[in-house]
């Protein structure tokens, strides 16, 4: 079977919405951000306002133990999603934004588990701990030992743990499918390697392999493993001095596909073999969003110092196609910005429009095929991790403080709804099959359609 996440994001999006318009089975949203890792959700009848308090439009809550920002996924009647249980208890997540880079010291055991639960009852269908022992390495306060999100082809559920170099397929009866230990990635602070902050790059799946970005202090390197099998495909020495946490997406190009990965030096590989293809500079020196494809360009961006860039790529460049330190653009890069690259949230592409949200919470649009800005408002107060979504027209943008905002899409800013959840929120929202599935520090939700 070809992995639905193999497809190029346009025609992903077009042949699944075709499926829910002709009434057949609900989109899935099988790894970060969806399909195609695109954050879109349009026809799967999104809810507009809801409130967890009072319980209307919550279809149902599961408490999860442990901590956790990863994001769920959904195939089917199936949700899937990954934490980690502390030994000490230590399992609370820092919100805010904070100058304190070390680490939380937590080395008691903890156990890595992998969940399934029934999308219509909320019933957790099992249980599976994938892992136990001490982590590797230590958790930035506001990151977890289970912060990549899981990703499944509708047959076979793929789950990293980094900080403990654990690699894992299970079916979905709960039967492990395979193991590979792949090392510990120890990714820390720029400025301090004693910062020990985890590891957050999440798995994708491309034709029959899964791919994982390790940029870590020690030997960083982007590898491909079997599908069915776990073993090494290839494995490819990413050059790369400084850590990164940004999921790899694929694009389609005129020289085939490829595979995008952020980080200090953003470059472009053959997804089938790991041979480098281009590479693109400057970035920030800490790199966290995801590169979001679009049916002609990818959008690279970083969000720390010395530079916070916007990139509109061009698939289908070869070597160095960096335009220097004024970033103005090239022929690989259709536009490009020095400045106003997010720090956290991966920007979303929807309806022609490129949107980015700070942490602090200031949303911007622009062009996407030319990047003038087309407006800049203040998303509410607070601060802002998880990463956008959209669907029928709405931008879906949730804060720490448990707040989601309801935004219409288009050239002006419109405050639709302030959906209260009561508990703080870091991870990316899935939508599938009329719910939004929203993970809280303590449980994941169902929200009903309206």
């Amino acid at each position: 079977m070809r992995a639905v996440t193999a497809l190029p994001p346009a025609v992903l999006i077009t042949l699944l919405g075709a499926c829910v318009a002709a009434g057949q089975d609900a989109q899935p949203w099988p790894g970060f951000r969806g399909p195609g890792a695109s954050g879109v959700a349009d026809g799967q009848g999104a809810p507009l306002e809801w409130d967890a308090a009072s319980g209307a439009h919550v279809d149902w809550e599961v408490e999860i133990p442990g901590a956790s920002n990863s994001s769920p996924i959904v195939w089917g009647d199936r949700l899937f999603l990954t934490s980690a249980v502390s030994g000490s208890g230590t399992e609370t997540l820092r919100a805010g934004i904070s100058g304190d880079i070390r680490s939380l010291e937590d080395a008691s055991e903890h156990g890595w588990h992998l969940y399934s639960i029934d999308t219509e009852t909320g019933r957790i269908l099992w249980d599976r701990e994938v892992h136990r022992g001490v982590p590797g390495v230590m958790r930035h306060p506001k990151g977890s030992h289970a912060s990549s999100t899981p990703v499944t082809d509708g047959e076979r559920v793929i789950v990293l743990f980094g900080t403990v170099g654990v690699l894992a397929a299970y079916d979905f009866d709960g039967e492990l499918l395979w193991r590979s230990d792949i090392g510990v990635i120890d990714s820390a602070a720029y400025n301090d390697p004693t910062a020990h902050w985890g590891h957050s790059s999440s798995p994708i799946i491309y034709e029959n392999t899964v791919i994982v970005q390790a940029d870590g202090q020690q030997d960083p390197f982007i590898a491909a493993y079997g599908l069915t099998d776990g073993r090494e495909v290839w494995k490819a020495d990413r050059g790369e001095d400084l850590s990164s946490w940004g999921t790899p997406a694929i694009a389609a190009g005129p020289a085939g596909d490829e595979l995008i990965a952020n980080g200090t030096v953003i470059r472009g590989y053959d997804p089938r073999t790991g041979e480098e293809r281009w590479s693109l500079g400057p970035n920030s020196y800490i790199t966290i969003p995801t590169p979001v494809v679009g049916p002609d360009l990818v959008y690279v961006t970083g969000g720390y110092q010395p530079v916070r860039p916007i990139y509109a790529v061009r698939p289908g460049a070869t070597g160095d196609i960096s335009s220097g330190e004024d970033a103005s653009g090239n022929e690989a890069v259709r536009w490009s910005t020095d400045r106003d690259g997010p720090y956290i949230p991966t920007p979303i592409l929807y309806r022609d429009l490129l949107y980015t949200i700070q942490i602090n919470g200031v949303l911007a649009a622009y062009d996407s095929s030319n990047g003038e800005e087309v407006y800049r408002a203040r998303v509410g107060t607070g601060t802002f991790t998880a990463s956008p979504v959209a669907a029928d027209g709405r931008l879906y943008i949730a804060n720490e403080e448990g707040r989601v905002f309801v935004v219409g899409a288009g050239s002006g800013y419109r405050e639709l709804a302030v959906n209260e959840m009561g508990e703080m929120i870091m991870a990316t929202p899935a939508i599938s099959g009329g719910k939004m599935y929203l993970r809280t520090l303590n449980s994941i939700y169902a929200i009903g359609g309206e």
